[in-house]
């Protein structure tokens, strides 16, 4: 089946309109009207070549939501008309123990991503969700129960929600716990109202003080001005755990000394150039930790959706036509968005 889509031809070119062609269900496939796509900024990275295996043309997009549409015969936890999501993963080797683990994110022999990964439908990689439709494995179709209200706001949940939330989970976070959010972007304003749903004590953290009245907002008991050393002094050896969403080069130092003995420090972004090296003597003598994480695994992204459902949990979003995506882009490179932009799939009817 024929569909539009908007595609990045090359990196220096913009986005243009292109009809691409979907296949047609097979057993355990569900095909989906998309209505949202959020757009992240792996989207822009990999549109514009800036990581270096961008296949064109590039349809990105892999925070979706959508309304069934059709179902393979074989198909039996989903029916037409459901509002589903599909987020960073269409597929995994589903033998490893990764994936039995439901850890498909970190599938041993590597998982296929929404789009620019590797698939035998033309053009031989995957086209993601800047789309009408999109046809996905059954087992990796996620249930949404938000209200319709909500659901353009759900979007980044698939991307952004998941993100945050498995560290969150993995290392604890919840009543008890001073847990820190490093950067009020759209990475970290999820973290903190995800770390505040938790139960958590939750400070964030950030370079400017004209977002501290955005983060409190949020749902942060307290915010650092992390450019300010007498507030950093304050909570020198007190965090259990420390989720740093900065993508940027910076000093993990001025963090891995706020954190308790035996606290954690899990980074999310890569930077395009390394850390400086972080001080092992601040490690050592707390017995502390940096790690990382990536996204979830199916059975962790649909516990994120619920939870989100059963606690108001949605992005903060500005919705945009699709014919706004080059735009979008440049003003997320400068930080000009309050959290997530989310494309409104009609217009790419238009």
């Amino acid at each position: 089946m024929t569909v539009k889509a908007f595609a990045a031809h090359a990196p220096d070119k913009p986005f243009e309109p292109m009809d691409i062609t979907r296949r047609e269900p097979g057993p355990h496939d569900v095909r989906i009207s998309i209505i949202y796509c959020g757009v992240c900024h792996s989207d822009l990275h990999t549109a514009r070549g800036e990581w270096g295996r961008t296949k064109y043309p590039c349809v990105p997009g892999h925070e979706i939501v959508g309304e069934i549409v059709s179902v393979g015969e074989k198909v039996s936890d989903f029916k037409v008309g459901e509002t589903v999501g599909v987020g960073c993963m269409v597929d995994s080797c589903q033998h490893c123990q990764s994936c039995d683990d439901g850890l498909e994110q970190y599938c041993e022999n590597g998982f296929v991503g929404t789009y620019n990964g590797k698939t035998d439908d033309a053009p031989g990689h995957t086209l993601g969700g800047y789309s009408q439709q999109i046809v996905v494995s059954d087992r990796f179709v996620l249930k949404i129960r938000h209200p319709k209200a909500q659901l353009a706001a759900v979007a980044p949940l698939l991307c952004a929600g998941i993100t945050t939330y498995s560290p969150l989970r993995h290392w604890g976070a919840g009543p008890g716990k001073k847990v820190g959010i490093v950067g009020i972007g759209g990475l970290g304003h999820m973290g903190v109202k995800l770390s505040h749903a938790m139960g958590a004590h939750t400070v964030a953290f950030t370079t400017s003080e004209s977002k501290r009245q955005d983060a409190l907002d949020l749902g942060a008991d307290e915010v650092v001005v992390s450019r300010d050393p007498a507030q950093m002094d304050t909570h020198v050896g007190t965090f259990d755990f420390i989720l740093n969403t900065v993508a940027a080069s910076h000093d993990l130092d001025a963090f891995t000394r706020l954190l308790k003995r035996d606290g954690v420090m899990c980074m999310l972004g890569v930077p395009e150039h390394p850390h400086p090296s972080p001080k092992v003597g601040v490690l050592i003598f707390g017995r502390k930790s940096i790690a990382g994480s990536l996204i979830g695994g199916i059975p962790e992204t649909q516990e994120m959706l619920d939870f989100c459902a059963a606690h108001g949990i949605v992005a903060d979003i500005e919705m945009i036509p699709i014919q706004k995506i080059d735009e979008a882009y440049d003003r997320m490179v400068v930080g000009d968005v309050k959290y997530r932009f989310v494309i409104d799939s009609a217009s790419l009817a238009a």
